[in-house]
């Protein structure tokens, strides 16, 4: 059975701005991430993944968070959606930092994984909340 073209129409339009805001919410982030981090850098705050792995990602991840929030914030979403984005930051040291402790994964490893269990993390968050990401309002 064929869908109608209104309704595919519709949903198109639904998936467009899913990902249009997944988009977004990548380019807040890095540039939460190098705004922030070439802020702290010149003001002497800086921590490297090699001797300082846990400070260096909750710092990085407290930079995306901002850069995402702003942009949140700006475009209508509320507080609940804008800090469950943010905790997509913050939810990949839950299992890496005690690997990271044990010695099984050094700080380069934690930044890497860290940096690729964000993009799923992300679009969980999303996905939970669709109606608010692919609908017509924030």
């Amino acid at each position: 059975m064929d869908m109608d073209p209104i309704t595919s129409n519709t949903a198109a339009r639904r998936w467009t701005r899913f990902a249009r805001h997944y988009v977004e919410m990548v380019i807040a982030m890095f540039a939460g991430m190098f705004v922030l981090g070439f802020a702290q850098s010149a003001a002497g705050l800086a921590f490297t993944y090699q001797s300082d792995p846990e400070l260096a990602y909750l710092l990085m991840a407290f930079n995306m968070s901002v850069g995402m929030a702003v942009w949140m914030r700006f475009r209508g979403h509320g507080w609940p959606a804008t800090l469950e984005m943010c905790g997509a930051m913050f939810a990949p040291i839950v299992p890496l930092f005690p690997l990271l402790w044990l010695g099984l994964i050094d700080g380069m490893a934690l930044m890497v994984v860290a940096h690729v269990a964000m993009f799923p993390a992300m679009l969980a968050v999303m996905l939970r909340r669709l109606d608010e990401y692919a609908g017509c309002a924030p």
